[in-house]
């Protein structure tokens, strides 16, 4: 186990057999017609919820879901439900609130069963960390494990607030996940190559500057790249770029470890951001005006694949391009092929990136994959989390 999850109390710690037990898990996932359309962090969620159950625990499972404001039966967990019981194996009832007398009932009710709460979001003192909802919530359990990883990022009542009113300890998914980052970021085997793309590089100039110093190569792809493109004087045509920050970006090139960074020599673009726009190939010294970047181009994907297949440590965060439409996927499918064939200790996160790998089927040739997108990056640049921080020290 890794420095920073040998610090943090597990479920060893803690006394469950015949007791009700608080889990904090991370299952929100994204909903189609009130039906689940993706598993994935509700799958991750199962281990933990499995092994309270052998230990004769009472089993009280909260999360939010979606941005909801107030009660929005859009966003109850009610399809969270049906797909944790099918996939789990386990019967598992929804109470009719989130800590108020449903959740009381349903509690002092529960027999065989596990019980969910509904969403989180529903109380207005969640995202505050408000001390009435964080006791209403511990007063339903006798202890309270964190396992949601993805939402540890968050100082809300649900992740943060309770472990002031009950024994806490981690899950075994948020110890995983916390061995993992600290594996590549403590002492990682080399080259460690970090692969960033995705839409935004507002989200992850904070992460750029703090993996930089560590890394031996990082590759730079998905929209992205056109911002620290034009920094270094391309014309980047009408793909997005986010002017606010190029200054900002172009110290980062221009600093002591800028030439770590690599970016794309060419791109497959299109005259609109569309699935049915016409594709080709272009030379980012050459990129025309009216283009839009949509994916990196064939000579980038076999540059940026020879170097992370050969990679010790990989981690990678953000596809290459608009994997979704066939046209735009080549990249990021080349970039996983060779994850997949290669040998290194590869971290995958962020959910569009983890997607992409599950459309290809080739999320098993990864050796962690990440259920925190924002999380994971949080952690790296700040070196801990506020619910880490609320467990610590605890045992």
């Amino acid at each position: 186990m890794s420095r920073v999850a040998t610090q943090l109390p597990t479920i060893d710690d803690l006394e469950v057999a015949d007791r009700t037990v608080l889990v904090r898990a991370d299952l929100n996932v994204p909903l189609d017609g009130g039906t689940v359309t993706d598993d994935f962090r509700i799958r991750a969620a199962i281990p933990v919820v499995t092994e309270l159950r052998r230990r004769r625990a009472k089993v009280v499972v909260c999360s939010h879901l979606g941005r909801p404001q107030g009660v929005d039966r859009a966003w109850s967990m009610r399809p969270v439900r049906e797909a944790l019981a099918a996939l789990g194996g386990f019967p598992v009832v929804l109470a009719a609130d989130v800590a108020g007398p449903g959740a009381r009932a349903a509690v002092e009710g529960l027999t065989d069963e596990v019980l969910l709460l509904e969403n989180t979001r529903y109380e207005s003192g969640e995202e505050s960390n408000d001390p009435d909802l964080a006791q209403r919530l511990a007063s339903l359990a006798d202890c309270f494990v964190l396992d949601a990883f993805g939402s540890a990022h968050r100082a809300h009542a649900s992740t943060v607030g309770v472990t002031e009113y009950l024994p806490a300890a981690a899950g075994p998914l948020l110890l995983a996940e916390v061995a993992a980052f600290d594996r590549i970021l403590d002492d990682p085997d080399r080259p460690f190559v970090v692969v960033l793309g995705g839409a935004k590089v507002s989200d992850k100039l904070g992460v750029i500057e703090a993996l930089l110093p560590k890394v031996d190569v990082m590759l730079v792809g998905g929209a992205m790249c056109f911002t620290l493109l034009e920094a270094e004087g391309y014309g980047v045509g009408i793909s997005r770029v986010e002017r606010d920050l190029v200054d900002d970006v172009r110290r980062v090139l221009d600093s002591e470890y800028g030439g770590r960074i690599g970016l794309p020599t060419d791109f497959v673009v299109a005259d609109a951001f569309a699935r049915e726009a016409a594709s080709r190939v272009v030379p980012a010294i050459a990129m025309p005006d009216d283009a839009m970047g949509l994916d990196i181009g064939p000579d980038t994907a076999e540059r940026y694949s020879a170097i992370a297949g050969g990679a010790d440590t990989i981690f990678w965060n953000g596809p290459m391009g608009v994997f979704e439409w066939p046209a735009f996927s080549g990249g990021t499918r080349r970039l996983a092929d060779s994850l997949a064939a290669g040998d290194g200790y590869s971290v995958v996160g962020g959910g569009d990136t983890i997607a992409a790998l599950r459309d290809f089927g080739l999320e098993s040739g990864v050796s962690h994959l990440s259920t925190g997108g924002g999380a994971g990056l949080e952690l790296i640049e700040q070196g801990t989390l506020p619910g880490l921080e609320a467990l610590r020290g605890r045992r």
